[in-house]
């Protein structure tokens, strides 16, 4: 076991599992509180820029420890993106899917999203994320190859399939 953190040495791997599940939740509901703070000072617009800022940052910062930990190498393509996808923190809170995968294209989906379920779940609307969204995906996917053009399929405000909150097609240019 890592020196650094002896505090785990005695949890088994279900607690474990459940730690990273609460980092995750923890930090999702830190992301919330933030933008709801901001939205209550500034409106919504304020909010929506300073977000779409922050994920620029942070989802550039989560990509770049992803291939670190993971090996994931620059340069690797859709293949590379695809495993850097499912180990987001995301990807420990959410049902998320990739399809129609080719070494040159893949379309990824968002099939329970935590935030709009439990928006939905209270009869609130939607949460317009897609210009947010826009700015994550495509930074995350442009850090683990700058070649990866990113493109929304759909993300809310938009019209989605039921099943689906958001979906992103992500393909391999030529730089």
């Amino acid at each position: 076991m890592n020196e650094r953190f002896p505090q785990l040495a005695d949890l088994s791997r279900d607690e474990l599992i459940g730690l990273i599940e609460d980092s995750a939740k923890n930090w999702l509901a830190h992301d919330g509180l933030w933008f709801q703070a901001v939205e209550r000072a500034y409106g919504i617009e304020a909010a929506m820029k300073a977000d779409a800022e922050a994920w620029r940052v942070f989802t550039t910062i989560e990509a770049k420890r992803i291939m670190a930990r993971h090996g994931i190498p620059p340069g690797g393509g859709v293949p590379a993106l695809v495993k850097a996808l499912s180990l987001r923190l995301y990807a420990f809170l959410n049902v998320q899917e990739t399809i129609e995968q080719s070494d040159n294209r893949v379309v990824f989906r968002m099939r329970d999203c935590r935030v709009q379920s439990a928006r939905k779940r209270k009869g609130l609307p939607d949460f317009p994320c897609k210009p947010v969204g826009l700015v994550e995906y495509e930074w995350f996917a442009r850090t683990i190859d700058p070649r990866i053009e990113t493109r929304c399929i759909c993300c809310p405000p938009d019209k989605h399939p039921d099943d689906v909150w958001c979906a992103w097609e992500f393909k391999l240019g030529t730089e």
